[in-house]
């Protein structure tokens, strides 16, 4: 069973809700659900909507035909209507006119109903959030303006849901965070919020500074004074830390670096979707030092992958960067599963004042930390780094997924892919003939890869950007080029049945 809604309206007019009040009562009812935003970079008006998919075994994309619209003005009915199923229902405001702000609230109650879902689960929702008699009725009222058209059944799945920024958040926390410090920028800002909210429980701190150079130069120094310090920004935001970056390389400073992309160059269309920072994620900052890429495809692998690049970081004096983009961090993902005992991350290392005089600078330097220009100590430092990458990448290999392998592990049929495509190649396979490799870890990349693309008779690769990076460094890293290639840029995410046909001309 699969049903996808679409909750449109303008900015400010509470759609959000509707998705939030609507997915928590089919979730304690036992069905999965999938939650995509749409939005522009407008505070009020414009048109926002959501597409929210329910279903009763996991789902994690959405589909190409609605089997039902929520509109909180006409607009949404005018521009989506061509795409509404023939036995596909509407819910407009008529009806509601005078309840203002608990319009949202009203129509999650007609929408529930539709579902054939008891009006308790809805009214015990409604008190939870609220806690106020109007809303009540207001659900109330909308529940009853609508028939059972589906008349689900309740299933015994417990089900949680989470967005990727969140798993980020977490992440963080369970790794002993002390200082978090962002300028906001689509699509980083909900970590930002999310470790906000959890700082005096947790007893870290989240801090605003005046732009990005400030956040990246604060951090490290913040790291050399001994604090678990991650910093996290999107598109032209990271671009100015990179110069920052490159003075982690020489100094080792312990970093953690969220980079959730967005469509570029420059300002690009900011609230919007793409998988084009691959590229600056394992390259951005001059000169040659170690890192760690990690891409994680959902919120309880943001969750696990940011443990892990704390846990790196530390050890290895080793930049560490979550790559992730805004379909996977605003997204609304829901699961049956939870995360991994995360790992404890200590601070072993040699700390001002703690223990006496610690130097360490951009410049390259003697083992004492005295700057040098030495010929002799520039090579030792360079040769140390590279020694030290090949140990993080063999500790890497043995302790951590480096890959996944979903769908069919016999098929000789493989999908490649990363990051927030994880969902909707996982939906568009179930049923073919086809095994999906996703590659969480971009740097170090994991070995096993070759081993699979080369037994295969058929490879795909799907990525959303416009000339396949990750392709491309499996291509440099591998010696093997996948022709066969789905790819999309026009800031959407792919839809699950497209994907499949697209898929089913190979």
């Amino acid at each position: 069973m699969r049903l996808n809604i679409l909750i449109g309206g303008k900015a400010g007019q509470g759609i959000n809700k509707i998705s939030e009040i609507v997915a928590k009562v089919m979730n304690s009812y036992g069905y999965f659900t999938f939650n995509y935003r749409d939005y522009p970079s407008l505070i009020r008006g414009g048109h926002n909507y959501n597409i929210l998919s329910i279903s009763d075994k996991r789902v994690g994309s959405y589909e190409s035909m609605l089997d039902g619209i929520i509109a909180m003005d006409d607009n949404t009915v005018k521009l989506h209507k061509k795409i509404l199923k023939k036995d596909g229902f509407v819910i407009t405001p008529k009806g509601f006119e005078n309840l203002g702000r608990n319009l949202n609230v009203a129509q999650s109650g007609a929408l529930i109903k539709v579902f054939g879902l008891p009006k308790e689960l809805l009214i015990n929702e409604i008190e939870e959030q609220f806690h106020n008699p109007d809303s009540n009725k207001a659900g109330e009222l909308g529940y009853n303006s609508q028939q059972n058209k589906y008349g689900l059944k309740r299933l015994p799945n417990v089900i949680t849901k989470m967005v990727g920024n969140v798993g980020i958040a977490k992440g963080a926390i369970d790794s002993g965070i002390n200082l978090y410090i962002a300028y906001p920028m689509t699509p980083s800002t909900g970590v930002l919020h999310a470790l906000a909210g959890e700082q005096e429980k947790h007893g870290f701190m989240v801090f605003q500074p005046e732009n990005e150079i400030s956040v990246v130069n604060s951090a490290l120094g913040a790291s050399f004074a001994g604090a678990k310090t991650m910093i996290g920004s999107s598109g032209g935001g990271y671009d100015l830390m990179t110069e920052g970056l490159s003075m982690q390389g020489m100094s080792e400073i312990p970093l953690v670096v969220y980079l959730s992309a967005r469509p570029g160059p420059g300002s690009g269309i900011p609230t919007y979707h793409i998988q084009g920072d691959l590229d600056i994620a394992l390259r951005g900052g001059h000169g040659e030092f170690p890192r760690i890429v990690v891409m994680p495809g959902d919120p309880i692998e943001a969750q696990e992958k940011t443990n892990e690049c704390f846990y790196l970081s530390e050890k290895y004096g080793m930049l560490s960067i979550i790559l992730g983009d805004k379909h996977v961090a605003e997204s609304e993902f829901s699961t049956s599963n939870t995360a991994k005992k995360p790992i404890k991350v200590k601070v072993k290392r040699d700390l001002p004042l703690i223990d006496g005089i610690v130097k360490a600078s951009s410049y390259e330097h003697d083992k004492d930390g005295n700057t040098t220009e030495s010929a002799k100590w520039a090579k030792l430092n360079a040769d140390n780094r590279t020694k030290k990458y090949d140990r993080a990448k063999e500790e890497i290999s043995k302790k951590f997924e480096m890959i996944k392998i979903h769908g069919n592990p016999e098929s000789k049929n493989i999908i490649v892919g990363s990051g927030s495509t994880k969902g909707v190649i996982l939906d568009a396979i179930e049923g073919l003939d086809y095994k999906f490799l996703q590659v969480l870890y971009a740097k170090p990349i994991s070995n096993e890869i070759k081993q699979h693309l080369q037994s295969a008779a058929k490879v795909i690769l799907i990525e959303q950007n416009v000339t396949g990076q990750l392709g491309r460094l499996i291509r440099e890293k591998t010696g093997i080029s996948i022709a066969n290639r789905i790819l999309k840029y026009d800031g959407l995410p792919f839809e699950s049945d497209k994907l499949r046909a697209d898929i089913q001309q190979f």
